[in-house]
């Protein structure tokens, strides 16, 4: 069993939100991020959990359509997948979501500590946080999970991670170490690798450097490569 989960809070349509967002948007990137950190470990999500510190209607119906339309991306039915709290009890005044995603694979299946030695690791999309996220989505400049599951179709990739609030540098080091690896920034990066990512704009995927123009030619998102494992 594989567990993912994320956590909003300030972020919505409320009126003391601290970044004004639509609930529909805020719904499809907090479920992308825990789908994500199931998914890119190889396990098929089973079902979400979502509970939320508002009110049913208006906000939570709008926060649940953004949900929905990302479970259906992943093959995930809303109507038998998805469980559901709100506040009913209290008025709120800022927007606060709590999401989980459980799923379930195989061990011999899973896709952690796959990476080689001399594998390359490539940062596709680029870090986004706060408004630049939904900025940078309408460009086609951040990981979603279309791009996730072309990475896991192909055969020669051997580790994938999503980032998010910790940075590039932070997951590089997470990937390496899973696979009892070091890893080594490569130099002049145009990634910033401290940067937040926020809710999973980025992804790190290993792969032989011979393989890197198959990568280049699967997706059309900015990719970098920003070190190898040793």
């Amino acid at each position: 069993m594989v567990v993912g989960c994320d956590a909003s809070g300030g972020i919505g349509p409320k009126e003391v939100d601290v970044l004004k967002v639509d609930g529909r948007v805020l719904g499809r990137f907090i479920v992308r991020t825990a789908l994500m950190e199931v998914m890119a470990v190889g396990a098929k999500p089973l079902c979400v959990a979502c509970g939320l510190g508002v009110e049913p209607d208006p906000t939570g119906n709008r926060i649940i359509n953004g949900v929905k339309y990302e479970m259906r991306k992943v093959g995930l039915r809303p109507d038998s997948a998805l469980v559901v709290g709100t506040q009913k009890t209290f008025k709120t005044m800022q927007t606060g979501v709590g999401m989980t995603v459980v799923g379930i694979a195989k061990s011999k299946e899973m896709i952690i500590g796959r990476s080689r030695g001399g594998d390359v690791v490539v940062s596709v999309g680029l870090p986004s946080v706060g408004e630049e996220v939904l900025e940078n989505e309408a460009k086609g400049l951040i990981a979603d999970t279309d791009d996730l599951l072309k990475l896991l179709s192909s055969d020669f990739i051997h580790g994938i991670i999503p980032v998010g609030s910790k940075g590039v540098r932070y997951e590089f080091g997470v990937l390496a170490l899973e696979s009892g690896l070091k890893p080594i920034l490569a130099g002049n990066l145009e990634v910033d690798v401290k940067k937040s990512a926020g809710p999973s704009t980025v992804l790190l995927a290993s792969l032989r450097r011979s393989k890197v123009n198959d990568l280049l030619g699967l997706l059309k998102k900015p990719m970098s490569i920003i070190g190898h494992l040793e």
